[in-house]
């Protein structure tokens, strides 16, 4: 996990962001573009994801994951989220896992997440941004 990110304008308008370790991704507000706002609900979605992969693979072998839907009710009065509902979805259809199986796999994907889950955390709780602005001239 990188500490510092940042992002960079490009001529077409969209904008980059990197991390120190190497990592990018492309944003912006056009079509066929993350906005900032989808970004977050990525950053919800991958956190479950990476926090259930350990049990999912535990249970229904290696290379199975869930499928994480993620939706955010917008206000455009206070220009912010209000709420998210995160779904989570596992095709155990193959394994032949009996009820009280499911349900203990249901149990422990949810720890895990619940346990996990960092920005599922930050976002529960209120998080204070500090924010500098330098202008070089």
């Amino acid at each position: 996990m990188s500490d510092r990110i940042w992002v960079e304008r490009n001529k077409d308008g969209s904008w980059d962001a990197f991390s120190d370790d190497g990592a990018h991704i492309k944003f912006g507000k056009g079509r066929g573009q993350f906005t900032p706002g989808d970004l977050m609900k990525i950053a919800l979605a991958g956190c479950a994801a990476l926090s259930s992969q350990f049990a999912i693979e535990s249970a229904l072998g290696e290379g199975h994951g869930a499928t994480i839907v993620v939706d955010g009710r917008y206000d455009a009065e206070t220009d912010s989220y209000l709420n998210f509902e995160e779904h989570v979805q596992v095709d155990a259809v193959d394994a032949g896992l009996s009820d009280e199986d499911a349900e203990k796999l249901k149990k422990r994907i949810t720890a895990h997440i619940d346990k996990g889950c960092t920005v599922m955390h930050t976002y529960e709780q209120e998080t204070p941004v500090r924010m500098d602005v330098t202008i070089r001239h």
